[in-house]
């Protein structure tokens, strides 16, 4: 959640184009680096819409890492991909105010995930909080209790309401993302396949995703984002 700064190229249905405009946009915000926002509430389609069918049709695999997910219930829960894979139980809906022992993607992270997260998100799982970013600053925040918070790094959305556009991840994308730059490809597909627009995600971001689990830090991560522009 929240707006990235740094430059990367935008991929379309597996071609690659340069974001220069909105590298400058994103270089008139924060200095810290990019940013996603996690946000279902604009994603006003079914569930069926979302994935191509009904959550009973679905074989599930469970994932290895331990997932989980601060609802504000800001959002339709039958719009919700986050509520989606809550269904599946591939993910815990966390009670507001429970402590998360994990890594968690909000917008109140002041470092960027990478690959250096890998083994506390192993050992201790990883979340995200599901709010409007249109109501992120009324937002009791104080209620995620998680012992570390993270920002991603630039991504485009696949979901077909936020299709093409930098930084509009919805919670399905932003956790199959962390999971990919720490190393877990393998649950990041898991999580994609119960939404028709979840492989795709995966393929028009690959270079991105390659690059920063390629990477050994933070700053790496922000510095790559650099030379992408």
């Amino acid at each position: 959640m929240g707006r990235g700064k740094k430059a990367g190229f935008v991929k379309r249905g597996g071609g690659a184009t340069q974001g220069k405009r909105a590298e400058r946009q994103r270089r008139a915000s924060d200095d810290e680096g990019p940013s996603q926002e996690f946000n279902d509430e604009e994603a006003l389609r079914s569930d069926d819409d979302l994935s191509g069918g009904s959550d009973a049709d679905s074989q599930v695999t469970q994932t290895t890492v331990k997932l989980g997910m601060y609802d504000f219930n800001q959002c339709d829960p039958k719009r919700c991909s986050g509520r989606r894979l809550v269904r599946f139980g591939l993910i815990d809906e966390i009670r507001l105010g429970t402590r998360f022992p994990g890594l968690m993607l909000s917008p109140i992270g002041v470092s960027t995930l990478s690959p250096a997260d890998r083994t506390f998100i192993e050992q201790n799982g990883l979340g995200v909080v599901d709010c409007s970013w249109n109501e992120v600053e009324k937002t009791p925040m104080n209620k995620v209790k998680a012992p570390e918070h993270r920002l991603l790094p630039y991504l485009v959305a696949a979901n077909q309401v936020n299709y093409g556009r930098p930084c509009k991840l919805n919670c399905a994308e932003a956790l199959a993302a962390g999971l990919w730059i720490c190393g877990f490809q393998n649950d990041a597909k898991i999580l994609m396949e119960k939404f028709n627009y979840g492989p795709h995600f995966l393929e028009m971001n690959k270079d991105l995703l390659e690059i920063y689990a390629a990477c050994s830090s933070p700053q790496e991560v922000i510095k790559q984002q650099k030379k992408l522009s």
